[in-house]
C-alpha cells in the first residue's frame, strides 16, 4: 500500500502530549512518525526518540502472547500460554489473596508509561470496584504539585504560545532540549519576535543551559535560597508592583519583612552562585514584566522540592508579572481541562476505608513495612501495567528483594520483557499507543488530542482497558457501564460527557484547544484559595505540613554530603530515554553509550580521575559502576547520571536508583530522586560490596 499519513497523539509521560502524523506503511507496520503541524502548539516538531517510534513498535523483542513463570522468581524463564489461562490464574490469584487478607491485599499498581486517559487511569475503576489498596502516585509531581497549589491553588497558569511576546523566559528547573522540545521552539520564536533573553537555572551545563543568555548553575536542593534573594533584591530595588501585591497576594508586608536579611550574600552561601549573578537575574527578572517563568519538575525532586516550588511561584506575583500578556509562569495546565472521567475510574464507587500505599515506598512495602502498610494487611497479589518499578522506584535493591518473594503473586502487563517483567508469574503482552485507542491532557499546553488505532498489534497483545475488563469480569466485580464498552467507545463516551467534540473531528484538527481567557490563565479572576489571593502563607496540606516553612525560604531537609559522602548526586533525564521507555532501542542505547557520571574536573583531579575510568557511586544503600566523564559546567561536589539506564547494564545488576532513598517528601509525599549524598571512588579502590539483589525478603 502506498504511505498512508495518519494522525495521533504522543503517550509518553511528557507535558508536550504532542501531536502526532504517522507514516502508515501497511496494516501492521508504521515508518517515520512526525510533528503535526495541524497542532499550532507541537507546530511539526517533536523529538527524535518519539521520530523514530518504529524502533519500539517494531522491535523484535516485542512481547506476542501470555507467559507462565517456569522457573525461579527473576529467572526468565516462561512459557507460553492462553489468553483465558492468564488472565484465570491471575483472577486465582487476586481471589485467593482476598480470602486470606481481604481485598486490600491486592494493590493495582501503575504510572506514566502511556499518559492516555483510558488506557492509564482504567485502572482506578478496578481499585474502585473491587475495594482493593489504593495508589498514591508519587513518582514524578507529587512535591512539585504540592509547592504549586500552596501558592497557586489552580494547576495551570499562562499559554505558552504568549512566550511570543515575553522579553524574558527562564527555564527554571527544566533541560528542555531533554525533555520537552516544543519549549524551544516557542523559546526560538520569542527570540525572533522581541529579542527575548533566556536564562536557564539548573545544576549542571545541559544542553538547555548552552542555549541560555544567563545560566544560574546552584546546589542541588538549593533552588528556593536562590528565590528569596531574588525577591529581596526585587522589593529592595523598586521592582516589587506594590498596587499588585495589594490588590492580589495575601501578606506582602509580611514576605518583605521576612525577606530582609534573605541577600544575595546568604543565597550565594548556600546556592554556590556569586552574589553579582543573583543579582544579574533579579534585575533582569525585575527589569520587565514580560517575565515568563516556565517551571520543570527537576528541581522539586528533592526532599525540599515542595518548599523550593512555592518560593519560586511567589517571584511573578512580587512583581505583578502575572497582569500583563507574555508574563506570569507555567508549571502544569493539566487542571485546566474540562473532562469528565468519572466513567473511566469509577472514582464515586470508593467506599472511603481503602488505603493508599505510597508507590516510591513499593520496597518496603513487598519487604512487609508496617509503616509503608499504614497498619493494614501484605501487599500478596499486583497487577502492574505502565512501569517499570524495578529501575525506576528508588531503593530499587530492596524493591527487588520484594519482587523476589515466592509469595507476591505478580502479573505484568508490558510490550517488552522488562526487569519488572522478569520478576512477574504471568505476563501479559500490551499493545502500544498505535495500536488502541485514547484520550490525552497535556501538562504544558492547552490541547486536549486522541489516538486512534492506527495499526493491528503484533501476535496476541491486548490493550490495558480489554485486560482490565477480563480480569473484573472474572472476580465478580459490580457491575459497570464502562466494562461493557470497548476503548473507542469509553473516548467518545467521555467526551460527550464532557461537551467535547467527538474523537474523529478532535483528531482531524490535531486536538481541542482548551484555551480559557486572559483574565483565567492570568489568575485575574482570583487564585485558587477561598479569598482568591496568591498565598504568601504557604497553604500547606499532608501528614507533614507542619515541616514546611510559613513563608517563602530554604527548608533545610536535603541529604546533606557529610565526610563519608561528599557528593550530591542529581539522576537527570537523559535524552534519548523517557524514564526506561526507549532504553530499549538501538539508536537510543548507541547514543547514549552507557551509563556515565559527570564529575566537576577539580574534583575528577584530586581523586587523581580520568574521562573513561571506571569509578563507583555508591552510600549506605549501595553502589553502580560507572565510567566518569568530566564536566566543566558542574558545581564542585555535585555529580549528574543522566538514565534511566537498564539494570543490566551496571555491573551489579541494579541501577541508579538503587543510591536514591524512599522516605516521603514533605508535606504529603514525594520521590526525591536528586537528593542523593554519595561517594565517589575509583572502581579498584576496594569500594564497598552492594547488597546483594536478591536477598530473602522480610514475610510480614
Amino acid at each position: 500500500m502506498a504511505v498512508e499519513i495518519v494522525r495521533s497523539t504522543c503517550p509518553h509521560d511528557c507535558p508536550s502530549a504532542c501531536a502526532l502524523e504517522v507514516e502508515r506503511l501497511a496494516p501492521d507496520r508504521v515508518g517515520r512518525v512526525h510533528g503535526s503541524r495541524a497542532n499550532p502548539y507541537t507546530d511539526g516538531v517533536i523529538c527524535a526518540k518519539v521520530a523514530r517510534y518504529a524502533e519500539r513498535v517494531h522491535n523484535p523483542d516485542r512481547l506476542t502472547t501470555p507467559l507462565l513463570r517456569d522457573g525461579p522468581k527473576g529467572s526468565g524463564r516462561f512459557k507460553a500460554i492462553g489468553w483465558d489461562e492468564a488472565l484465570d490464574r491471575v483472577a486465582e490469584a487476586f481471589d485467593a489473596a482476598r480470602r486470606r487478607h481481604g481485598p486490600q491485599a491486592i494493590w493495582p499498581y501503575h504510572y506514566g508509561g502511556t499518559m492516555g486517559l483510558v488506557q492509564r487511569d482504567g485502572i482506578e475503576r478496578l481499585r474502585a470496584l473491587l475495594g482493593t489498596s489504593l495508589q498514591d502516585s508519587t513518582f514524578c509531581i507529587a512535591l512539585a504539585d504540592a509547592g504549586w497549589k500552596a501558592g497557586v491553588g489552580h494547576k495551570w497558569g499562562v499559554d505558552p504560545r504568549e512566550m511570543m511576546d515575553s522579553e524574558v523566559i527562564v527555564l527554571w528547573g527544566l533541560n528542555a532540549v531533554h525533555t520537552q522540545v516544543n519549549v524551544m521552539t516557542w523559546v526560538a520564536k520569542a527570540r525572533k519576535a522581541r529579542n527575548a533573553r533566556v536564562v536557564v537555572i539548573d545544576p549542571y551545563r545541559t544542553a538547555t543551559a548552552e542555549k541560555a543568555d544567563l545560566h544560574l548553575m546552584p546546589r542541588p536542593g538549593t533552588d528556593a535560597a536562590l528565590a528569596c534573594a531574588v525577591m529581596h533584591v526585587l522589593f529592595r530595588d523598586g521592582f516589587a508592583d506594590r498596587a499588585y501585591l495589594a490588590r492580589q497576594t495575601d501578606d506582602p508586608d509580611a514576605l518583605e519583612v521576612h525577606l530582609y536579611d534573605r541577600t544575595p550574600e546568604w543565597a550565594a552561601g548556600i546556592t554556590g552562585i556569586p552574589a553579582v549573578e543573583i543579582e544579574t537575574f533579579a534585575r533582569l527578572y525585575g527589569g520587565t514584566k514580560r517575565a515568563y517563568l516556565r517551571l520543570g519538575y527537576g528541581f522539586t525532586r528533592q526532599r525540599n522540592g515542595a518548599a523550593a516550588m512555592h518560593a519560586v511561584s511567589c517571584l511573578p506575583a512580587v512583581t505583578g508579572a502575572w497582569a500583563h500578556r507574555g508574563g506570569g509562569a507555567l508549571y502544569s495546565m493539566s487542571g485546566l481541562f474540562p473532562v469528565d472521567t468519572g466513567l473511566i475510574t469509577a472514582d464515586n464507587h470508593r467506599d472511603g476505608t481503602q488505603r493508599w500505599l505510597d508507590q516510591s515506598r513499593i520496597g518496603e512495602i513487598l519487604t512487609g513495612g508496617r509503616e509503608a502498610l499504614l497498619g493494614g494487611p501484605p501487599v500478596t497479589a499486583m497487577l502492574i501495567q505502565n512501569t517499570n518499578p524495578m529501575v525506576v522506584a528508588p531503593d530499587s535493591a530492596r524493591v527487588a528483594k520484594g519482587f523476589a518473594r515466592e509469595d507476591v503473586f505478580v502479573c505484568v502487563h508490558e510490550q517488552i520483557m522488562t526487569e519488572t517483567a522478569r520478576m512477574a508469574d504471568v505476563v501479559l503482552p500490551a499493545t502500544t499507543f498505535l495500536e488502541h485507542d485514547d484520550l490525552y491532557k497535556a501538562g504544558g499546553h492547552t490541547f486536549l488530542g486522541v489516538g486512534l488505532k492506527v495499526l493491528e498489534p503484533p501476535g496476541e497483545a491486548r490493550c490495558n482497558h480489554d485486560v482490565l475488563r477480563g480480569l473484573m469480569a472474572r472476580l465478580d466485580a459490580p457491575a459497570h457501564v464502562a466494562n461493557e464498552m470497548d476503548a473507542r467507545e469509553l473516548v467518545e463516551e467521555t467526551l460527550r460527557l464532557s461537551g467535547l467534540p467527538p474523537a474523529d473531528e478532535i483528531a482531524a484538527q490535531g486536538g481541542v484547544d482548551c484555551a480559557a481567557s486572559f483574565a483565567k490563565h492570568h489568575f485575574e479572576d482570583g487564585f485558587g484559595h477561598p479569598d482568591g489571593r496568591f498565598r504568601f502563607h504557604g497553604a500547606w496540606r499532608g501528614a507533614q505540613a507542619g515541616v514546611m516553612p510559613d513563608l517563602p525560604d530554604q527548608l533545610d531537609v536535603i541529604e546533606a554530603p557529610d565526610d563519608e559522602h561528599p557528593f550530591r548526586l542529581v539522576t537527570a533525564p537523559a535524552r534519548n530515554f523517557l524514564n526506561t521507555s526507549f532504553n530499549e532501542t538501538p539508536t537510543g542505547r548507541r547514543l547514549e553509550d552507557r551509563p556515565t557520571v559527570m564529575v566537576p574536573p577539580d574534583d575528577a583531579d584530586r581523586l587523581g580521575l580520568t574521562d573513561g575510568d571506571p569509578v563507583c557511586v555508591g552510600n549506605r544503600r549501595g553502589q553502580v559502576t560507572v565510567r566518569l566523564r568530566r564536566l566543566p559546567g558542574l558545581n564542585p561536589g555535585t555529580l549528574v547520571v543522566e538514565s534511566l539506564w537498564s539494570n543490566d547494564a551496571f555491573p551489579e545488576g541494579v541501577g541508579i536508583n538503587a543510591l536514591v532513598g524512599a522516605d516521603p517528601g514533605p508535606p504529603n509525599g514525594g520521590a526525591a530522586y536528586h537528593d542523593c549524598a554519595v561517594w565517589l571512588r575509583p572502581a579498584s579502590a576496594g569500594t564497598p560490596a552492594a547488597p546483594p539483589l536478591f536477598q530473602e525478603a522480610v514475610s510480614p
